[in-house]
């Protein structure tokens, strides 16, 4: 379960809508309700903490938010900018190192989409959107 805390703006989620999951967009954190509103693709919602939950990154959605894949003796590299993601095959994310610049970091758990666009605006300043 995610942290109301976590989210910002343009985060990418999943959010359970009546039973039907749904991927949506942050619009807008209500810290003092402890909800998010959040574009599902059909209509915007404020939804709890309980009905929102992490996208797995993956592949596509490094490609929808602009990265470009590098194959590398079994690794596989994203780049957006100066901005690296690497993991040690292809398809595992369980194991990523990332830079930008002087700042690397390594994550040996999965990430979420929206963890990966925070980390990203706060190590270069610039929001990470579709």
């Amino acid at each position: 379960m995610l942290k109301i805390g976590e989210l910002k703006p343009g985060d990418i989620v999943k959010v359970n809508d009546d039973g039907v999951e749904r991927e949506g967009t942050v619009v807008r954190v209500s810290h003092e309700e402890h909800q998010a509103l959040i574009d599902n693709g059909i209509q915007e919602f404020w939804y709890s903490q309980g009905d929102i939950t992490s996208v797995p990154l993956d592949e596509g959605h490094l490609i929808k938010l602009g990265f470009e894949r590098q194959d590398l003796d079994g690794a596989v590299k994203y780049l957006k900018g100066a901005f690296r993601l690497v993991t040690p095959r292809k398809g595992d994310f369980s194991n990523i190192e990332m830079w930008y610049r002087e700042d690397r970091r390594h994550f040996s758990f999965p990430l979420g989409v929206h963890e990966l666009q925070n980390l990203h605006l706060s190590m270069t300043k610039v929001p990470l959107e579709v």
